[in-house]
């Protein structure tokens, strides 16, 4: 295809997206309503979720090598038969008819493909106007022969047994699932309009080559139930929605990059300082750290570079176990607006402003009879000198 029918295509794509709206619109709707889920979650229990974090938790101890293969996988593959993607299949799950990039015919851009137990799709690669592709739910190990559909806008390949997400450039993907699969690398992934990326329930111990250069369109990045101890690796400066929950987080680090970001999800992981923010981050909005570590309230206070920071959520840390806790919050953070689930009311900022102006004028007194004392105590030494002599 020439560079003019490129550009026709990728016009066509937008275009098209129109047509087939429903298939990204049904994306960013989940995508925004499980943002609303996880804040809404506050206080409440999930169902489910901490059970399937201890399933997933097992042999949390061990160390994740990417080369070595795990033998309970290598046995769990023995017993999966093959399993060949079909032209019937391909008839079966195919739809939505649009212009191809010249304009000068049509094909269909839409292939449903889900829960078929395949193991090998590698007929895929004749289907290169190929747009929307969903193939969850398979035992699919290898998706190296979608590096020719350039014209992918939505890739959903959950819940198979991918151990890599990489591909070659797909210039129009901007929505990709690869969540729930043996996948312990960020590497390959530049994909150049990538907004979501989704790679939980995975072994992922740390993140590396993920290209602020080369992802400059991302924006919600989720990698709940991994393995990462720490953020290190997180460059991106376009990123709005950031999902750590549920890995074994220690360290904050590399922070600062993240300019954007509005929401920051770090549920059940292991962090008990806050080190690590910067008045850098002056998007951050909504900040969840429940059922971290956070023992001292006093880490509070590192806080304060967060100029638009309006929700946090602390349930289940050491922290909230102090009966003042929730007073302390504003005191220290004077703009915050909703501490977990419960807005802050006009009458608890009242009590954390006299609190915080008592504080402050015990603490100017302190330190005004601190100095009396000190200037007395010279003048005493200096009497008693000459006496002494």
């Amino acid at each position: 295809m020439s560079d003019e029918d490129d550009t026709a295509a990728a016009q066509e794509a937008v275009e098209d997206g129109l047509e087939g709206e429903g298939e990204n619109e049904e994306v960013e709707q989940q995508q925004q309503e499980e943002e609303g889920n996880e804040q809404r979650e506050e206080g409440e229990e999930g169902e489910g979720g901490e059970g399937e974090e201890k399933e997933k938790g097992e042999g949390e101890g061990d160390e994740i090598d990417p080369e070595v293969e795990d033998p309970e996988e290598v046995e769990e593959d023995e017993h999966i038969p093959p399993k060949l993607l079909t032209q019937a299949d391909i008839n079966e799950g195919i739809s939505l008819l649009c212009k191809t990039g010249t304009g000068l015919s049509h094909a269909f851009v839409r292939l449903d493909i889900r829960d078929k137990e395949l193991t090998d799709i590698n007929l895929l690669s004749a289907f290169i106007h190929l747009r929307y592709i969903d193939m969850s739910v398979n035992s699919i190990k290898d998706i190296s022969c979608l590096s020719g559909l350039t014209h992918l806008l939505t890739l959903k390949a959950e819940k198979n047994i991918l151990k890599s997400a990489a591909l070659e450039e797909l210039p129009y993907l901007q929505q990709a699932n690869f969540s729930d699969n043996r996948i312990k690398t960020t590497e390959g992934i530049y994909h150049p309009l990538l907004e979501t990326l989704i790679l939980s329930w995975n072994s992922i111990k740390e993140i590396a080559h993920l290209e602020p250069g080369r992802l400059t369109r991302l924006h919600t990045l989720e990698l709940r139930s991994n393995a990462l101890t720490s953020t290190k690796g997180l460059v991106i400066p376009t990123l709005k929605n950031l999902f750590l929950a549920q890995n074994k987080i220690k360290f904050l680090e590399d922070l600062e990059k993240l300019e954007s970001l509005e929401m920051l999800h770090m549920r059940d992981n292991q962090v008990d300082n806050l080190d690590g923010f910067s008045e850098k981050m002056r998007s951050l909005q909504y900040l969840n750290i429940r059922g971290n570590q956070l023992a001292n309230k006093k880490e509070l206070n590192k806080l304060k570079v967060l100029p638009f920071l309006r929700a946090i959520v602390m349930a289940e840390c050491p922290v909230s176990d102090e009966d003042d806790y929730r007073i302390e919050v504003l005191i220290t953070l004077r703009r915050i607006e909703r501490l977990v689930k419960d807005v802050y009311t006009d009458e608890e900022r009242q009590e954390a402003e006299e609190i915080y102006e008592q504080r402050r004028l015990d603490e100017a007194a302190a330190n005004e009879e601190g100095g009396g004392d000190e200037e007395g105590g010279e003048g005493a030494t200096t009497e008693a000198t000459p006496a002494a002599e």
